[in-house]
Order: structure tokens, then C-alpha cells, then sequence
């Protein structure tokens, strides 16, 4: 899996979504009977699985509660594994697999769940250590290659351990001489217990978002004295660089593709803090790997959100819409729903002109996990597509995670309020900058 803000609460949590979303699992009985003799040793079958979809969040430093990287380790979490990926809580995944084909994709296969229930029914043995792999090669600190740049938030931040905090702002100056163009980048959270989630912008040098907010320290919009600049702190056109949320993945785009940071720009970080009832600080940063050479196309990050949702108490299938249409052609890259505690299923569809709907993506939506989902194959979307975005939202008291299920739901900032967030990742060229894109292309307009 990619990289997530885990604890130890956390998976217990993922088991219940789990269980409910898979009520199938592989059976470990089957799987020993079906497999042949001699059994699954760990150095032959056991530590591929865990290299290549494990180790990247279950190795030392990383956010999974345990490492998996030698026999021993393996062997102590025999069977929690065994349950976790029986179940297929383990590596999280949670799209339908009815719908789209999503290259980040972690998912066993059923020959691969097989070979650790028989590994664990024989008594996990080691086997032969020279029937190993050779050992994968991870970048210190990072899961993108090592970054040409990494950005910390010049101050960190202080965390009570109780209440609601208010979104926080960090700008921090990138000191760019010239253009440049980001092809991969990742976000770590300082104090991942405590990062709701977060957004990276790119402030352009000629843009008058936030022009006196100060710099390289924390704020918030109560810390503002300019009454534009508070309403500021909730609206802005500028460009994002990334987005996170626990679960989410870096962004790693295909060679001829990046995204775009004009010289002289800052980065501004919005910070989304929850409260667990120990007080903490953060000080995040995020790496940096630059394009080596000028792209063809360039990334922007769009969304679909509907803010005058009013999910009513009790409601536990309630559903909220939204549609879009693109202004000018641009090529699909990956999908990232986001909602907070109520979140029940989230999908994105095609309408067709002829009404009928092609489902791009639909997931069983769990808020520890908030996973992107990136195309495999790019699909270019002709302009004039109409994109909608569906969420389903659980406000009874069937849902373990609801904090209050006689309240009306409106739309906020905490995660007692909600959201429906559909940020999606096109490819446009590399020449036109997100007000181009919106600009709606005449019949006079088709042979320029």
C-alpha cells in the first residue's frame, strides 16, 4: 500500500470496513488443501507478497505499526497477517472491482492469500535463505526516489490534545529562479495522528491570494486582521501541488507530464488538524522530484464538490450529487474522493449524451483510509463530457464513526461537519494554465 497515517486503532477499524465489505473471505482450510506439498516457505513465497505490497508502509521509520521485513518480524505477526489479508483488510484497497482497472491497485490475488494461510497453517517455516529475492531498494525517509528538494514548514506547529482547531496556514517561499516542473512528490506529515487532512498550493508570484498573511509562520483565519484576507483563508484559484489525506499516495506522474511551478512562487500549506487527547506538534514537510526535462503536458488538479449538502439526522443512505462538464479536452489520470466521518460509498460517472452512465469509479468509502485511485490506462475526455460525482452518507447510529447522529449535517471544516470532494488529476498541454482550460472553446475557436 501507499503511504497512510496508521495506528494501531486504526486497523481495527479497517478490520470492521473489511469484514463488511468482504464477507468472503479466503478461506485458510481451502487454501492448504488446494495448494501442493511441500508447503510455502517464507524466503520463497512469503517475502515477495510483503516486498511488493507490504513493505512500503511496513518497514522500519514508515507508518504501519510493525515492520515486515525479515523472517523473524514475519513470523511474530503470523497470524494477524494471516486474518488480514484472509479478510483482504490487508493491503487496503476499496474500489468495486466491477468498475475501472486502477494501476496502484495493491490487491492480492487469491493464489497469492492462498500461499500465506498455507505458509501460516505449516507453521510459518523460513525455508532456504538463498531462495530469497534480492532485497528491495527503498529510498531513506521517502517512497518517491530520493527528492531533488524537500520543503518543511519553516515553524512547527503546536497541537493541544483536545478540541476543534482551525484550519491552519503555513507559506513557505520556494526561492525559484526559474520555471520548474514537478514530475513526483510526497507529502509527510509531521504528526501523522493528527493530520486530517492537507493541501499544498502554489502561490505564483503575481498573485494577490494572501499578499499579507505572514510568512514562514503558522496561521489561521481568526489570527487575521484583514476581513478579505479571513474569507481568503476558504477560497482560492490557485493551482494545487498535492493533496493528502490518510491513505493517500504520492503523486508520481508518467514521463511528458508534471506539474507546474512558476518561478518566484511560494508554497502554502493548509493544515487539518483533529485533536486524540495528547497534545503534539507538527512540522511538515514534502519532497520534490523535478521533470529532467520540459514536459508536453501539464497536470492540474480539479474537483467536483457540492457545499449545500443537508444530510438529515438518522439518514443512513443518504445520497448527494454533482455534475460538471469539461470546458476543453484533457486526459484523466487518477481519482481521490474525499468526505469525513459520515462517509459511507463514493462514485464518479460519465453521463453520456444519451443518458446512459459509464461508472469510472465506485468505493466503499472508510475515513481512515482514504485511498487515490489512479487510471490505469489515462482516458482522454473529449470537452463537452459531463462528469458526476455521487456520495452516500451514513448519519444513524449504525455507523461506529458517526460523532452525532441526531445532528443535520452541513457542509465544514471539522470532522463533525462533512464534505464531497471529488478532486480528480487531468493532463492538459503543457502551455495552457488552469484559466485557459475553463475557457469554453467557440465553433470559431476549432481551427486556431
Amino acid at each position: 500500500m501507499k503511504s497512510f497515517a496508521l495506528m494501531a486503532a486504526v486497523m481495527c477499524a479497517a478490520l470492521l470496513l473489511a469484514s463488511r465489505a468482504n464477507p468472503h473471505p479466503v478461506s485458510a482450510k481451502n487454501a492448504q488443501t488446494t495448494l501442493a506439498q511441500p508447503a510455502p516457505t517464507f524466503y520463497k513465497d512469503v517475502l515477495p507478497i510483503l516486498q511488493d505490497h507490504c513493505q512500503n508502509c511496513h518497514r522500519v521509520g514508515e507508518v504501519a505499526p510493525m515492520p515486515l521485513e525479515t523472517y523473524e518480524e514475519a513470523r511474530k505477526w503470523a497470524h494477524p497477517i494471516a486474518h488480514s489479508v484472509s479478510t483482504k483488510m490487508m493491503p487496503p484497497w476499496f474500489a468495486d472491482p466491477h468498475y475501472g482497472h486502477f494501476a496502484d491497485d495493491p490487491s492480492l490475488t487469491d493464489q497469492q492469500i492462498a500461499a500465506i494461510l498455507a505458509w501460516v497453517n505449516a507453521g510459518s517455516p523460513a525455508g532456504d535463505p538463498h531462495t530469497a529475492p534480492p532485497p528491495k531498494h527503498w529510498t531513506q525517509h521517502w517512497n518517491i526516489p530520493q527528492p531533488d528538494l524537500a520543503v518543511k514548514m519553516p515553524k512547527p506547529v503546536q497541537i493541544p490534545a483536545d478540541g476543534e482547531i482551525e484550519y491552519t496556514y503555513e507559506i513557505v517561499p520556494t526561492h525559484f529562479a526559474e520555471d520548474r516542473w514537478v514530475q513526483m512528490s510526497e507529502f509527510r506529515p509531521g504528526s501523522p495522528a493528527h493530520v486530517h487532512h492537507a493541501v499544498v498550493y502554489i502561490r505564483p508570484p503575481d498573485s494577490p491570494w494572501l499578499r499579507h498573511a505572514p510568512v514562514g509562520e503558522p496561521f489561521t483565519a481568526a489570527t487575521l486582521t484583514d476581513p478579505e484576507e479571513k474569507r481568503q483563508t476558504h477560497e482560492t484559484t490557485s493551482d494545487l501541488l498535492l493533496v493528502y489525506a490518510p491513505g493517500s499516495s504520492p503523486d508520481e506522474w508518467p514521463d511528458g507530464m508534471a506539474k507546474f511551478v512558476p518561478a518566484g512562487s511560494d508554497l502554502v500549506f493548509q493544515m487539518h488538524y483533529t485533536t486524540n487527547g495528547a497534545a503534539e506538534q507538527d512540522q511538515t514537510e514534502i519532497g520534490l522530484v523535478f521533470a529532467k526535462t520540459p514536459p508536453r503536458q501539464k497536470v492540474i488538479t480539479l474537483q467536483l464538490n457540492n457545499h449545500a449538502l443537508l444530510i438529515p439526522p438518522g439518514a443512513d443512505n443518504f445520497r448527494v450529487e454533482v455534475q460538471g462538464t469539461l470546458p476543453n479536452d484533457a486526459t484523466l489520470l487518477s481519482l481521490f474522493p474525499h468526505m469525513h466521518l459520515r462517509g459511507k460509498r463514493f462514485e464518479y460517472d460519465i453521463v453520456h449524451d444519451d443518458g446512459s452512465v459509464e461508472v469510472l469509479l465506485r468505493v466503499n468509502y472508510h475515513f481512515h483510509w482514504q485511498l487515490s485511485y489512479k487510471l490505469a490506462e489515462p482516458r482522454l475526455l473529449k470537452a463537452g463530457t459531463k462528469l458526476r460525482a455521487i456520495a452516500w452518507y451514513d448519519n444513524s447510529r449504525n455507523n461506529p464513526h458517526n460523532p452525532d447522529p441526531d445532528k443535520m449535517v452541513t457542509w465544514g471544516d471539522q470532522t463533525s461537519d462533512e464534505m464531497m470532494v471529488g478532486f480528480f488529476d487531468v493532463a492538459v498541454p503543457a502551455s495552457m494554465d488552469k484559466w485557459k482550460f475553463f475557457q469554453r472553446r467557440g465553433p470559431s475557436d476549432e481551427h486556431k
